[in-house]
């Protein structure tokens, strides 16, 4: 099924779980999820490794009247990625940059307060952090939730998506310690393309998986290969 797509976020979560088997019960095993999407896909990936799952939160930096467009991301602790030639790509000037990081970084709390409440951020120090979205295109979140994470002094960090833009893969792989991404079509143009069902995940789908993940703690077993998930 990889080299087709697959069927939805979650499918594409068990999919993934079996490029990642040979993390399967880890003690210091963490998975992060980037939200909103990364949360269905890293949902599933948690449960068949036997790990804990947990979320980081960064922000795409739309470009201004081309929203759709990266120039760059931010994330918790200060971190700002801006793609090359930012500010002045299409015009963009320092004072719009400064704009929309501000905007995304209200966003950024307010979602860290929804989904997290009063719940602390993990420790990541001295332990393997494999870091999930749904895809990567531009790179520039994930590139931010590398930086994020590096800061904590961990001691493996593993990227990994169902699918992914080739040449974005390449510069990724060299800041990581693994980027596992079993789908990287040569003519990518957007994540949504390889996936039937790619409707926008909502706060309380991401509520509802964190809520089930944090009330029953992940159990150490070795991983279960169900074949029956291929279809």
């Amino acid at each position: 099924m990889d080299t087709e797509g697959y069927k939805d976020r979650a499918h594409a979560g068990r999919q993934l779980a079996r490029h990642l088997r040979h993390y399967a019960g880890q003690p210091a095993l963490i998975v992060l999820a980037l939200p909103r999407g990364g949360v269905p896909v890293a949902f599933p990936v948690a449960r068949a490794l036997g790990a804990e799952l947990d979320i980081l939160l960064v922000r795409k930096l739309g470009l201004p009247g081309h929203e759709e467009f990266a120039m760059g991301a931010i994330g918790s602790g200060g971190v700002r990625v801006l793609q090359p030639g930012v500010p002045g790509l299409m015009g963009v000037t320092q004072e719009q940059v400064e704009r929309v990081s501000a905007r995304e970084l209200a966003e950024l709390g307010r979602r860290e307060r929804l989904y997290r409440g009063g719940r602390p951020p993990p420790v990541l120090a001295g332990r393997c952090v494999i870091l999930v979205d749904d895809g990567i295109a531009t790179g520039a979140s994930m590139l931010a939730a590398v930086q994020v994470v590096r800061r904590q002094q961990v001691a493996r960090l593993v990227v990994a998506a169902p699918v992914g833009a080739p040449d974005t893969l390449a510069r990724l792989a060299q800041r990581v310690d693994e980027l596992v991404c079993p789908l990287a079509p040569p003519r990518f143009q957007a994540v949504g393309q390889y996936y039937r069902a790619f409707g926008q995940t909502e706060d309380e789908e991401v509520q509802d998986l964190l809520a089930q993940a944090w009330a029953a703690p992940a159990v150490r077993q070795p991983y279960q290969d169900n074949r029956k998930e291929q279809t």
